[in-house]
């Protein structure tokens, strides 16, 4: 078999930059004596160099799938197969990756062995939604590769108008900074999902994504509908020696420029005795001091989650950050990861029942309004999920004494309570 490559003059300007190139990638692949995968390649690139000249892709879909599932392949069928018959099919496999992306060396040779001799050998590590994504296979090796993936332990992840793959931060297993166990949420919100990620039912997609803290290391406040974010409830925690020592080592300008200004709320002071004050009431728990001065400070003692919905790329409307609805939430007892699941059942029921078809869970609260949306999962309303009231334009000041005196007689104590969390209701 002749190892020549078709000319792709276009393709081949990808591989000028500094950087490297996914197309020297392709045509590894595409060169590698007797692989099965070899001659896939070949018209692969040469059918890429088509669309980069005419600017038009020419993948279609079409209905690929195992046994038992609705989802977790994506089809592609080739409309120009005529001319690279080798690359007519090439099929996608979503596939879930472990809690926290922890593999053994050896599961992942196996993975790879596998995928050679059913697929491209092309993997990504790991796709937006956190899938593992086997790309490229025709339709009779999808049962085969799956049945093989599935004995090591792996299944196919979420595709369609369903729930689609988690993903988890690596967190407690490896992290100082993680709030509650990342992967104990995951496996637990996933397991009970499982019918919603296979047999697709809802109104569009659905992502859950899970993160140990504010650093969001699994891009879940912007990328998924659920995200479970660690946070705490307390005081951080300062070793004043050891800031003192970052001060020594670095001087006092240098805390004061990388650390003390930098923060988005005022809330850290330098001491003429080079200690650290911290009005924790300002804090906002976005991790840059504790990133900076990570021997001297850590999250606070009492932790648990910030659950914020409808976070989505751009698509009927723009992107969204996902919004607050749990200021803080515990994640210590079973009972609390049982509140978990409980709140990611009622916001799924009423995203079942209330999203119009190809409407993400965000733009849902868009056109009915957060209110309604509060409501509809029986959450009340808090000032902890609110910065500055009276800067949102979105929010009423004229009434804003009586609400606040409402939400005092739902919850008695709850000025006190607020104190603790950090949260900043209107003054």
């Amino acid at each position: 078999m002749s190892n020549e490559l078709p000319k792709t003059p276009m393709l081949d300007e990808l591989e000028g930059g500094p950087w490297p190139s996914f197309v020297s990638g392709l045509k590894r692949l595409a060169q590698s004596d007797g692989k099965p995968y070899a001659p896939m390649m070949k018209d692969l690139l040469g059918q890429l160099e088509r669309s980069y000249e005419t600017r038009k892709g020419y993948w279609k879909g079409g209905t690929v799938g195992v046994f038992g599932y609705g989802a977790g392949v994506i089809p592609r069928f080739s409309e120009i197969a005529d001319e690279f018959p080798e690359s007519a099919e090439f099929h996608t496999l979503r596939v879930m990756p472990p809690a926290g992306m922890h593999y053994s060396t050896e599961i992942l040779r196996k993975l790879c062995d596998i995928w050679e001799k059913y697929g491209s050998g092309l993997i990504a590590l790991h796709g937006q939604s956190g899938d593992i994504m086997l790309q490229g296979t025709r339709t009779e090796n999808v049962q085969p590769c799956f049945d093989e993936i599935n004995e090591l332990g792996f299944d196919l992840g979420g595709a369609g108008a369903g729930v689609r793959t988690s993903v988890s931060c690596v967190g407690a297993a490896r992290c100082e900074q993680s709030c509650y166990d990342e992967a104990r949420a995951m496996r637990m919100i996933v397991n009970s999902f499982l019918d919603e990620m296979h047999r697709p039912s809802l109104p569009y997609k659905f992502k859950f994504k899970f993160a140990g803290c504010a650093n969001d290391c699994a891009n879940a406040t912007q990328r998924s509908d659920f995200a479970v974010i660690g946070t705490w409830k307390d005081d951080i925690q300062v070793d004043q020696e050891a800031f003192k020592a970052y001060v020594a080592r670095n001087g006092r300008k240098w805390m004061i420029d990388q650390v003390i200004t930098l923060c988005p709320t005022t809330a850290l002071s330098l001491n003429d005795d080079d200690t650290l004050a911290v009005d924790n009431k300002s804090c906002v728990r976005c991790m840059h001091c504790i990133n900076v001065l990570t021997k001297a400070l850590k999250p606070g003692k009492e932790r648990g989650c910030t659950v914020l919905i409808g976070g989505k790329r751009t698509l009927k409307i723009g992107d969204l950050m996902g919004t607050v609805v749990t200021a803080f939430q515990p994640l210590k007892t079973d009972e609390d990861y049982e509140a978990l699941l409980d709140l990611a059942r009622r916001v799924m029921d009423f995203f079942i029942d209330n999203a119009l078809e190809h409407e993400r869970t965000g733009e849902m609260i868009e056109r009915i309004g957060l209110v309604n949306f509060l409501e509809g999962i029986g959450v009340d309303l808090d000032p902890n999920m609110i910065n500055h009231p009276r800067t949102n334009s979105y929010v009423r000041t004229d009434t804003w004494d009586e609400e606040a005196q409402k939400w005092r007689d739902r919850h008695p104590g709850g000025e006190a309570a607020h104190a603790t969390t950090g949260g900043r209701a209107a003054e």
